[in-house]
Order: C-alpha cells, then structure tokens, then sequence
C-alpha cells in the first residue's frame, strides 16, 4: 500500500506546486512522470533493505535465483525511473516498468496466497492486489510520452 500512498501524495504534491506557479509542473503529465519515478525509486530500496528477506519470500518456486530476480528487478526499477525522466528515452522506459509489472505480477499472486507479509503487514489478498496492480500499470501508461 506504501507505493499506492507515495503516488498519489506526490502526484497531488507536485500538482500542487504547478499551481503556485512551477511551470514545470504546471501540467498533470510532467507530475504524474515525478511521481512515478518516485514510487519506483522508493519501491526499489526495498530490494536492498531490511525487506529484502520479504521480497525473496515472494519470488514463485519456479524462479530458481531468488536473490539475483530480486536484484534485477530492483536494478531495473531504478532504471526505469531515471528512463522515465529523460525525454527521447521516455518511451523505453515506460514499456520497460509496463513489462516489468505485468511480469511481476505472479511473485504479488504467489504473496497474496501464501499469506505473506511486508513490513509485518500482511499483502493484499489476490484481487484488491490486482486493481493495484492495474493502478499503477494505468499510472505508467499514462506517464508515457504518448499522453503528454
């Protein structure tokens, strides 16, 4: 629920600085960008942090290198969140996280029923994990380059 909260917060915060006269954020595209680089940026320091233990947890049994599908995604995380920010590159980036969610999303389904949890909260049961899911994937899309 912590990347829900940080999109959203951030993406009103920024928004909100638009409106004081930012002209960079002075349209929802360029904050809504902000913002999901920063959900990314702060999902991935989990795949090194205390939580790291939780997100080896979630990778399915049949991924046989836990530790370097965790490190990867958090690399790519990163990636994508920088990629995101750069213009002519924007457009990789996005399809990258899009791909990256979508493939992502059986280690949320493995949590969700093995009743697994982070940060000593347990996950969201399967479907309200998936209209997350299907949250950011719509946030990532609409951050892309093509809806600017």
């Amino acid at each position: 629920m912590a990347p829900f909260i940080v999109l959203c917060t951030t993406f009103l915060l920024f928004r909100g600085i638009g409106w004081l006269g930012v002209p960079m954020l002075d349209h929802w595209h360029p904050a809504l960008q902000l913002a999901v680089a920063l959900m990314f940026l702060m999902t991935a320091s989990a795949h090194w942090g205390k939580r790291r233990t939780e997100l080896l947890n979630m990778v399915p049994p049949g991924i046989t290198n836990k530790e370097q599908a965790v490190t990867w995604t958090g690399v790519l995380e990163i990636t994508g969140a920088a990629g995101l920010l750069i213009p002519g590159i924007d457009w990789i980036a996005s399809i990258g996280l899009l791909l990256m969610l979508i493939g992502m999303f059986p280690a949320n389904m493995h949590a969700a029923r093995k009743k697994l949890t982070i940060n000593g909260k347990q996950v969201l049961p399967l479907f309200p994990r998936l209209l997350l899911q299907l949250f950011f994937i719509t946030a990532v899309v609409l951050a892309s380059p093509w809806f600017k």
